[in-house]
């Protein structure tokens, strides 16, 4: 919910914690109430990640064998203000996927019309833009956009520009708890939650989490170790149009 008020906030007036603090708190209070059915609640069993064999959640040790406690959720969110409405926002999370990955993917609308059309070639579907923020573990941006191939042919086909922090400036020893206690001492409470965001937050999350309560899923676990999570739910969920914050990838939200 954090990376989705970065992504999603106008622009504040400045860059103090009050000014930062109330545009993400707008984005949260914006949000649509969330239906159960644009939700999907996963629990890992045993599976392979890195070659090493997982044992399942209700294997682990002080694990209730029969628990529905979850590892994994997607969701579906609705922004309805000037900028976002009809956007949709897809998010997931989860334990013991295929591997560690927190990213943001913004998918850029196609036009309306296209021009080119590939008719012919290796590339028989042009596909949309889209701009990926990896946030961890490998931090930096790569830009995915259509190109046309040197041919004859009217053929565009997607290419790929990568930028890595690490690379350009050097891999930093710092982490987000050192700034974060930097910021504590010089009493600079921008990257720090607030209660009006906590309660904005929870008040999405608290109905979802009692309907999963009241009512327990029966095919747990519903997802191997060293997966991307279930499969995707059979619910009208559109393509990604603008916005995704989601993390551990992206990938079959975006197919």
């Amino acid at each position: 919910m954090e990376l989705l008020s970065f992504v999603a906030m106008e622009p504040p007036i400045s860059f103090e914690a009050e000014a930062m603090r109330r545009e993400r708190v707008k984005v949260w209070r914006a949000v649509q109430p969330i239906h159960i059915l644009d939700t999907v609640r996963g629990q890992y069993g045993r599976g392979v990640v890195n070659g090493e064999t997982i044992r399942g959640y209700r294997e682990e040790e002080r694990v209730d064998p029969r628990s529905v406690t979850e590892t994994y959720t997607a969701l579906k969110l609705g922004i309805e203000n000037w900028r976002w409405a009809g956007v949709p926002f897809l998010y997931r999370a989860g334990k013991r996927l295929a591997k560690r990955e927190t990213e943001i993917a913004i998918e850029f609308k196609q036009p309306p019309q296209l021009l080119f059309k590939n008719l012919e070639g290796r590339c028989k579907e042009l596909q949309p833009n889209v701009i990926v923020m990896r946030i961890q573990p490998d931090e930096g941006i790569s830009l995915r956009f259509g190109t046309k191939v040197p041919s004859p042919n009217m053929e565009v086909c997607p290419v790929q520009m990568e930028f890595s922090y690490a690379k350009a400036f050097g891999k930093s020893s710092a982490n987000g708890y050192e700034r974060l206690l930097l910021d504590a001492m010089l009493g600079d409470g921008t990257l720090f939650a607030h209660r009006d965001g906590v309660e904005a937050t929870w008040a999405l999350m608290t109905p979802i989490l009692e309907q999963w309560a009241a009512n327990k899923p029966r095919d747990f676990p519903n997802y191997q170790a060293g997966t991307w999570g279930p499969k995707p739910p059979m619910i009208c969920w559109p393509g990604m149009a603008a916005v995704g914050a989601i993390s551990n990838s992206f990938q079959w939200l975006r197919r």
